[in-house]
């Protein structure tokens, strides 16, 4: 019979014993995560006694810290071929699905929009389209799947989205927002799209910040998942597995969950 990833990690704590002497593990994760892991990681904290040091950002840009020596131990990304990446090459893993999320649009209070006329207005001559920056953030190349999926709605949907879409968030270079504020309430507080496309958990966050901004949800034909990759780095301490058992746990995944993640480990009532 095969064992269950979260059989698999479970048998691992329990063969390193209790986390004595482990003052703190490093979780780096995608800047979507960086509300629900917070908190999951602060409960990590109160039960366990370690501290979480978290680095929150583009989780492609994530995955070149860590190939550049920056100290991780857990990595959770928007997408499954980061951290796959780093477990080709050597660098740890398992990598295990553990929350699934899907775009939306946030829209400025005046556009005229619905999720059935979604495609209609992002092709608008007169609409600024916002995204993330593909390659870098796995939420650009969501959007970029979108676009290749308006394709088969509306042909040359594809090449006219990915020419007047403006990269805004995500990148190395991209202008980040002040601190404490939402990237993407900020980016449309500041008026510098009409229409972007997001996170729907993002979404909710921006609209929480600034409440008169839209949530436009995206059509069936035209609806791109997101699936979530967790992993452990090689020579990490137990606390680190710990930890990404922790995500994985019915406590974790309810956190998750209440933030609007598609959580793939709680059980089925």
């Amino acid at each position: 019979m095969r064992l269950s990833t979260l059989s698999i990690i479970g048998a691992a704590l329990m063969s390193a014993g209790p986390a004595i002497g482990q003052d703190s593990v490093s979780l780096i994760a995608a800047g979507s995560l960086r509300a629900a892991l917070g908190q999951v990681a602060s409960d990590y904290e109160t039960a366990s006694g370690t501290t979480v040091e978290t680095t929150f950002g583009p989780s492609g840009l994530m995955r070149q810290e860590i190939e550049n020596g920056a100290k991780a131990h857990v990595f959770a990304s928007a997408n499954m071929a980061h951290p796959r990446t780093l477990e080709e090459a050597g660098r740890g893993g398992p990598v295990v699905l553990f929350a699934r999320n899907r775009l939306c649009g946030i829209a400025r209070p005046a556009l005229d929009i619905a999720s059935d006329t979604l495609l209609d207005v992002m092709l608008s001559q007169g609409t600024r389209l916002g995204t993330s920056t593909p390659g870098a953030d796995p939420s650009g190349d969501y959007a970029w799947d979108l676009f290749g999926k308006a394709e088969g709605l509306s042909p040359g949907a594809q090449e006219a989205l990915e020419e007047k879409a403006m990269q805004l968030t995500g990148g190395p270079d991209s202008e980040p927002a002040p601190e404490g504020r939402n990237t993407y309430a900020w980016v449309m507080e500041n008026d510098r799209a009409d229409l972007f496309l997001t996170y729907c958990t993002n979404a909710v966050l921006a609209q929480r910040e600034v409440p008169d901004l839209q949530i436009a949800q995206v059509p069936e034909a035209l609806s791109v998942g997101a699936d979530y990759g967790l992993m452990v780095l090689n020579d990490a301490p137990d606390a680190a597995w710990r930890l990404a058992f922790h995500i994985l746990s019915p406590a974790g995944q309810a956190v998750l969950a209440d933030y609007g993640f598609d959580t793939p480990g709680l059980p089925r009532e």
